[in-house]
């Protein structure tokens, strides 16, 4: 994993403001979080063995970041301190049907460079998986995409948040993950107009395969999930569960699916597992806090007979 780390300040609120209004919120928690650091911890509480490279600022933040890692079973020996930078961290408005808005500030996780990626690339073996997403400088995402295929390394990018890629850069990935609004930036507001329904969906996910991955993943929340490979575009349905909170069902989602590809699951089988993953995120508060054990999918009577290579 080569990714961002953040603290994460969620206000719970009786609705999302709009431009220039104040909402009074309920509470404030304050949470590990970060996207790389997200799926890290999700792909080590499903069973994945991770390693996280990355950095974090000079402030209180960052150790209790790093003993977070280690206590969730990641191996965090790779994330460096930044004297001259703070931690990133992520201001969060929740409202009382899960949905959420999120800003923010990148901190130490602006500041990688090609010290990182020869770090990150030293962890790897041939088969591996690399893990990324767009929280750090693109410049390291694309040399560090070359980098591990070098090494014989698999590539999933979650290209988020949503902006534009160089063309080219998605040739060399294997598993390309994105929500309905980082698709429609991908893809082009002309080529997909609104909301992502089951058309537009599958349009958008054979579209994003032409790009150049073998695989090309579009998250639909609580309608599931779509994927196209070399043969056509396939419907994953979804998981249905009592949601409180998305902030980390998307984290969920990459973590998990990352774990399948890496146990070898056929793609469907890797798809399914992560929709588990998500929806179980949803049931509880919070990025990292809420991010589910395989126990916990269990425990929400999900099925997972597929989960096994």
């Amino acid at each position: 994993m080569l990714g961002s780390l953040n603290m994460d300040l969620v206000v719970t609120v009786p609705r999302l403001p709009r431009p220039g209004e104040t909402v009074l919120g309920e509470r404030l928690g304050r949470y590990p979080g970060g996207k790389g650091a997200n799926q890290a911890v999700a792909a080590a509480r499903l069973g994945g063995q991770v390693a996280m490279v990355g950095r974090v600022g000079a402030d209180d933040f960052g150790p209790q970041l790093v003993a977070n890692l280690t206590a969730n079973g990641v191996d965090a020996s790779g994330v460096e301190p930044d004297s001259s930078a703070a931690t990133g961290a992520a201001l969060i408005f929740v409202s009382p049907d899960g949905q959420n808005m999120i800003a923010v500030a990148p901190g130490a996780n602006g500041r990688l460079d090609t010290f990182d990626i020869e770090r990150a690339v030293a962890k790897l073996q041939s088969g591996d998986v690399l893990l990324m997403q767009l929280e750090i400088p693109m410049t390291v995402v694309g040399q560090a995409i070359q980098a591990a295929r070098l090494v014989g390394a698999r590539v999933i990018l979650n290209a988020a948040p949503a902006q534009r890629l160089d063309p080219g850069l998605l040739d060399q990935v294997d598993a390309l993950v994105v929500n309905q609004r980082e698709a429609e930036v991908l893809v082009g507001h002309d080529r997909l107009a609104g909301a992502l329904d089951n058309e537009a969906a599958n349009e958008a996910a054979a579209a994003l395969r032409a790009m150049g991955p073998r695989i090309a993943v579009v998250t639909l929340g609580s309608n599931g999930s779509v994927y196209c490979d070399e043969a056509a575009v396939h419907r994953v349905e979804p998981f249905h569960v009592m949601s409180v909170d998305a902030t980390g069902a998307g984290d969920a989602f990459v973590g998990a699916l990352a774990v399948g590809l890496a146990r070898g699951l056929p793609t469907e089988g890797a798809m399914k597992f992560a929709n588990a993953a998500g929806a179980a995120a949803t049931t509880s508060l919070g990025a990292q806090a809420a991010l589910p054990h395989v126990k916990d999918l269990r425990r929400l009577g999900l099925d997972l007979s597929f989960s096994e290579p």
